[in-house]
């Protein structure tokens, strides 16, 4: 049987990935979706035509469930597309500290777990999508766990996927500047961003459409819209202590 398994699957990009694929990938059996919700899986679930597979869990405590139901199965994992994952802004040292630990529990230890898991359900030509974010370019002050989290992400991916390619198993890590989606509902409850960074906000469908169209050419990294692109270039050619400094007198001036 072949599926593809979508974590965070109940909003947000997440979602979009199973909107978006669920009429194209006729020779995918099920959808695997992974999320806390499962009314709004459910709610998801029904809007597709695939038959689905809904696991409400979390992925930082039980994820020896979905691996017993894989064997049990006999599945071939032909999309691993991991979303799952939130962020906190504000001075780190303000924060609760369990929201913050849960951040690298669930962006880092949770999707290098559950990769690690799926792998060997996968076969040549099994892709792997990993959300990062485009604060994986520069360290970001007031998000300073998130920044890094994602950083990790990016460079685990990247990583892998070299380690994957004799094997036929590309890797994808997706690295989107603001999206509009319910993350900053979160997000901005103990802080903001730079007003700025809101007139670079994408659609969770254009990212997405994006990311299955770089996956599909085997791309490592998929980076959404102009503004973001050329930040990348920039986080490739300046310091990056001059980058902050721009950013922390951005931020004073209210930009």
């Amino acid at each position: 049987m072949n599926i593809i398994v979508i974590t965070g699957a109940s909003s947000g990009i997440g979602k979009e990935f199973a909107v978006q694929m669920d009429p194209y990938f006729r020779n995918i059996d099920e959808f695997w979706l992974i999320a806390r919700r499962r009314d709004k899986m459910e709610v998801l679930a029904k809007k597709l035509t695939h038959k689905t597979r809904i696991f409400a869990l979390d992925l930082t405590e039980e994820q020896d469930l979905l691996e017993q139901e894989l064997q049990r199965q006999r599945a071939v994992v032909r999309m691993l597309i991991n979303c799952a994952g939130y962020g906190i802004m504000g001075h780190f040292s303000e924060q609760e500290e369990n929201l913050e630990c849960g951040m690298i529990r669930l962006n880092c230890e949770a999707l290098t777990q559950l990769t690690h898991r799926l792998i060997s359900y996968m076969r040549p030509g099994s892709r792997i999508l990993q959300l990062a974010s485009s604060a994986a370019f520069l360290p970001q002050p007031d998000f300073a766990v998130y920044a890094a989290t994602k950083a990790y992400v990016l460079s685990f991916s990247r990583a892998l996927g070299k380690e994957l390619n004799d094997a036929g198993i590309y890797v994808t890590s997706v690295c989107p500047g603001p999206v509009d989606t319910p993350f900053f509902e979160l997000a901005e409850a103990t802080g903001s961003t730079l007003s700025v960074k809101k007139y670079t906000m994408v659609t969770a469908d254009k990212v997405v459409r994006l990311a299955l169209k770089d996956s599909y050419y085997k791309r490592s990294v998929s980076v959404c819209s102009l503004p973001i692109k050329a930040f990348r270039a920039l986080s490739k050619v300046l310091p990056h202590e001059v980058l902050l400094a721009a950013m922390r007198q951005m931020k004073k001036k209210g930009l």
